[in-house]
């Protein structure tokens, strides 16, 4: 969309939440740590790391293990309002940025035939929280405040804030120059 080349690298990071870790500070760390991965190995490349997590009353809703957890986590999401922390982090060698970005959707009532539907799309599986805004989660959307694309998972605008705060740029259509 942004018009930028890229290659997807996983990183292979260990993302095991810390005891007592806030969640907007683990997908911080997590988004840090995939992005210095990936830099030390891919000499002289710009590298971009993401994590999100889900939050509902303190609790971290990660990815679901199984489809009875799947459903389990939308139905406590079900009419209610919740945060998304994502975090994003761009690293060149061993210097890293790096920012989280929170927002709050809230859910529209429905009910569990609605949860188990959209969990048999298989959707959910591999998303915090179990649900995709950007497919057929949005569905399940009322309203968010805050940047539609960190709900997604890659804070645009804040990924700009961060090449700019480290001397490159976004141009149109896309080139990052250095600044």
């Amino acid at each position: 969309m942004l018009g930028l080349e890229f290659e997807v690298r996983p990183a292979g990071i260990d993302e095991t939440y810390q005891p007592g870790e806030e969640p907007g500070a683990h997908a911080e760390r997590l988004a840090r740590e995939k992005a210095l991965a990936v830099a030390r190995v891919e000499s002289g490349a710009i590298v971009v790391g993401s994590d999100t997590v889900v939050v509902l009353e303190g609790d971290l809703l990660g990815k679901p293990r199984d489809t009875a957890e799947a459903v389990t986590m939308l139905l406590r999401l079900e009419g209610r309002e919740h945060t998304v922390a994502t975090g994003v982090a761009v690293a060149t060698g061993d210097t890293v940025c790096s920012a989280v970005e929170r927002v709050r959707v809230r859910f529209r009532p429905f009910d569990r035939s609605t949860a188990e539907s959209y969990v048999a799309t298989g959707e959910p599986m591999d998303k915090a929280g179990a649900y995709g805004i950007q497919g057929f989660g949005a569905t399940l959307v009322e309203g968010i405040e805050g940047d539609y694309f960190s709900v997604m998972g890659l804070p645009v605008s804040r990924l700009i804030l961060i090449l700019e705060s480290m001397g490159l740029g976004y141009t149109f259509p896309g080139l990052v120059r250095q600044g």
